[in-house]
């Protein structure tokens, strides 16, 4: 946090935190549910699972409008526009209701047509198909809520998503218990419950949401008035590039677990471990580069573009600092922080040093995951999305494929390799942020 002035430091610290807790408590709630549903069998875990990850999927697009609520609303808090930051949220929830109602029919239709293409295990597919059914019935929801989000965090009211989340998942865990093992003489619905649940709180949480902006966001536009057509199409032009890049990040992460599944079973469980622990160390990367987003945005508005290099330079000097202490015992202490996660011993062993090259490259990706979020904030959307695809399709999943099932390398190189990708990235992340094409984009 060296070089930071305590003012910055401050403002930086109240908006990043509440963001950071927010997601902190997913992955809680992501561990709870496991556990859960884990009680139920390996092929109730491997559906929801899968439905789980096939619902994120088909939800990428519409959850990249919280990019676009996100720049442009904090483009007017700069400006002095007060009274209109939350049209871009009107337009926003118009939007993720519009595209997702129609699209989710569709999926929920076909979910048994094109369920089996993810798993040929029948017992699965039973088990998955109606848990994502029900997950896909609150894709509407979901889509809201992004929005939310991403003009909560605009509007330096960051603290109100991370409020809403957390009861959201206090709802979403308490209806586990209900819905899943049929508790308080509700039907026991196995798995398909765990979807309903979540389903549920997920639309729980945007009815919290729109309380919220009744509240806190009436009078700066909120329900009070539509978006014009130009409006509608900056949110559309910068959302889709998110969108998209969220979904070929999925992807891509998809492929590259299959390809180490071809290594083997033990490399690919020490692989699953791993990322898990690896995300959770990156969390703050993420919250802070959210941060940043609305702090550059901001500054934009405002007439101060160099104004706006400076935030993303003190965000990455705070989140670098931040990433590096979380990753120490991972690099010190490998055997220790997978224990709790991996007990048999060979796997144990197999996992230990490509955690601690994974855990050794976060504080370099922490930077890439501020700039990222800062560009994206900036209105640079599609040439962030160019960049993160190419470099994970083009460079680093051949590679992975070279290295890993063609030639044997091990899980070692296979980290360094994902070391070394994301180190590029963040350079080319950093150097787009250096020579400040994004200061001249125009989001009007």
């Amino acid at each position: 946090m060296a070089g930071v002035p305590p003012e910055r430091r401050r403002r930086i610290l109240s908006l990043a935190l509440p963001i950071i807790g927010g997601m902190l408590s997913q992955n809680v709630l992501n561990l709870v549910d496991t556990a859960m549903v884990g009680t139920l069998g390996d092929a109730a875990l491997a559906g929801v699972g899968l439905g789980g990850f096939a619902n994120f999927l088909f939800s990428a697009f519409i959850l990249g409008l919280s990019a676009g609520v996100q720049a442009m609303a904090a483009r007017r808090v700069g400006e002095g526009r007060s009274g209109e930051t939350a049209i871009p949220l009107n337009g926003g929830l118009l939007l993720a209701l519009g595209l997702a109602v129609p699209w989710s029919a569709v999926l929920i239709t076909f979910a048994y047509d094109y369920f089996p293409i993810l798993t040929s295990d029948v017992a699965v597919v039973e088990q998955g198909v109606p848990y994502l059914r029900a997950r896909l019935v609150a894709m509407f929801a979901m889509g809201m809520n992004f929005a939310f989000r991403g003009y909560w965090n605009a509007v330096d009211k960051s603290i109100l998503y991370m409020r809403t989340l957390i009861f959201m998942h206090v709802v979403n865990i308490f209806l586990n218990w209900v819905l899943i093992f049929g508790n308080l003489g509700a039907p026991e619905l196995g798995a398909p419950g765990a979807g309903v649940a979540s389903a549920i709180a997920t639309i729980f949480g945007t009815a919290s949401y729109f309380l919220l902006g009744r509240s806190y966001a009436r009078d700066s536009g909120f329900l009070s008035g539509l978006p014009s057509r130009e409006t509608f199409k900056s949110i559309l032009r910068l959302a889709t590039p998110a969108g998209l890049q969220q979904f070929f990040f999925a992807a891509g992460m998809t492929v590259f677990l299959m390809l180490v599944a071809r290594m083997g079973t033990p490399e690919l469980a020490a692989t699953k471990v791993i990322i898990d622990l690896i995300l959770v160390g990156i969390l703050p990367g993420i919250g802070f580069g959210l941060a940043a987003a609305s702090l550059a945005g901001q500054a934009l508005g405002r007439g101060e573009p160099d104004d706006a290099k400076r935030w993303g330079w003190d965000v990455v000097k705070i989140a670098v600092g931040v990433v590096a202490v979380l990753s120490v015992p991972a690099v010190l202490f490998p055997e220790l922080v997978l224990s709790g996660f991996i007990h048999d011993p060979a796997t144990l062993a197999l996992a230990k040093n490509p955690l601690r090259v994974a855990a050794g490259f976060l504080f370099i990706d922490s930077v890439g995951m501020v700039l990222m979020n800062a560009l994206t904030g900036a209105g640079d959307t599609k040439r962030v999305m160019y960049i993160a695809v190419s470099f994970q399709w083009l460079i680093f999943l051949p590679l992975v494929y070279l290295v890993g099932p063609h030639m044997g390398f091990g899980l070692v190189v296979v980290f360094a390799l994902q070391g070394g990708y994301r180190g590029l990235q963040a350079l080319t992340f950093a150097s787009m942020w250096q020579r400040g094409r994004w200061q001249t984009i125009d989001l009007h």
